[in-house]
């Protein structure tokens, strides 16, 4: 079984089936119709293409796998059985968890950003922005361990270049409770990133925990800042599922192999409910081709897979042309970047995924064969 339909879920089908092929049957439990490819969300408010979307009747069938149109509600570890919204109960031999987060605002008086409504609030923004109605505005990332800072950074640059664009003088703020911009990412990107916003104009502030008390007043330390809008990004928690292990903020505790804490050995989980400190789509698709093979190991096809050696892999919009972006741990103490101005891995993939990547792109020429 798995539970979920986004990268996580996709991925870990893909690579399930890769190295198991019809030796294990997979039912995918999802209650959503599409798949939503959210990484370019931000480009959204900036009237460029919407996310991609892909039916999940199309990829379970590329599959060969079962779709459960459903929520998942309840897991009994024990007997191993699933409780779904329907009032259905599914029994599992092994079972990945690929739930996603739950979102709520970290603050009652600001924007935020969301890549699952498409930035709706941010268009509204840069409508008053292109009318001259918006001067000035304040991009705050909370101080709450379990956010993905990038995309607020993009949003802050590709707003100060649609307004450039446009020859519209914006004050830009960018305020941050990190020593140093994607400090997950290491020196070298945090250089890069502190670079790109000096270069369009934004006032950075980091190291400082914003406080957000009135619609138009942003404060940190011995500063109040009055600005028109305030823009931030979701605080999210995990699922918060009954008979799912949960650590602090309701994470699911995962080892190095990415099996959930005391359920025997049969639960997997991946993706941003993980109580992995990173939240980032490439570090849940490798989650996901780690638990896919030790279910495979499970079902006696291949080795043991070895624990996790995570590497994040981002790209950075917002610059004259993007960065990309990796990092991974050193001897567990931190994170050493690099940053290329040329793409290592294909240009399109916002988000690297080994096998969800090959998909989209073969999936997205088969799509425009179809239409021609």
């Amino acid at each position: 079984m798995i539970c979920g339909g986004g990268i996580a879920g996709i991925e870990g089908l893909l690579r399930l089936r890769r190295l198991a092929g019809d030796r294990v049957d997979v039912t995918l439990v999802a209650p959503e119709d599409e798949f939503v490819y959210r990484p370019l969300a931000v480009r959204e408010p900036f009237a460029h293409a919407d996310a991609r979307r892909y039916p999940l009747q199309r990829i379970v069938s590329d599959t060969g796998a079962r779709w459960v149109r459903d929520r998942l509600v309840a897991v009994d570890v024990t007997a191993c059985k699933l409780s779904l919204e329907s009032g259905d109960e599914l029994s599992y031999d092994a079972l990945l968890l690929a739930l996603g987060a739950r979102e709520s605002s970290p603050y009652d008086h600001a924007d935020v950003f969301s890549d699952r409504d498409a930035g709706q609030s941010l268009r509204e923004i840069m409508r008053g922005i292109e009318q001259g109605q918006v001067h000035s505005v304040a991009f705050v990332l909370p101080d709450w361990p379990a956010v993905w800072p990038v995309p607020l950074y993009e949003l802050a640059l590709l707003t100060a270049e649609r307004a450039r664009s446009i020859g519209l003088h914006l004050q830009i703020s960018f305020i941050t409770p990190e020593g140093r911009p994607l400090k997950a990412f290491g020196r070298a990107a945090a250089d890069a990133t502190a670079r790109l916003l000096a270069e369009a104009g934004i006032d950075l502030h980091t190291g400082v925990v914003a406080r957000v008390p009135t619609p138009r007043l942003v404060t940190f330390g011995d500063t109040r800042l009055e600005v028109e809008r305030i823009v931030t990004l979701p605080r999210i928690n995990g699922p918060a599922v009954p008979g799912v292990p949960a650590g602090t903020g309701w994470f699911v505790p995962i080892d190095g192999r990415c099996v959930v804490h005391d359920t025997g050995g049969r639960v997997f989980a991946a993706g941003d409910a993980t109580d992995f400190p990173v939240k980032h789509g490439g570090i849940g698709a490798q989650q996901a081709d780690t638990a896919a093979a030790g279910i495979a190991y499970l079902a006696g096809i291949g080795d043991r897979p070895p624990p996790l050696q995570p590497v994040i892999r981002g790209m950075l919009l917002g610059g004259e042309r993007p960065l990309y972006l990796a990092a991974r741990v050193i001897d567990g103490l931190g994170w050493r970047s690099e940053v290329y101005e040329q793409p290592p891995w294909p240009a399109e993939e916002k988000v690297v995924a080994e096998e969800l990547g090959p998909y989209i792109r073969s999936l997205n020429a088969a799509i425009a064969a179809t239409n021609r």
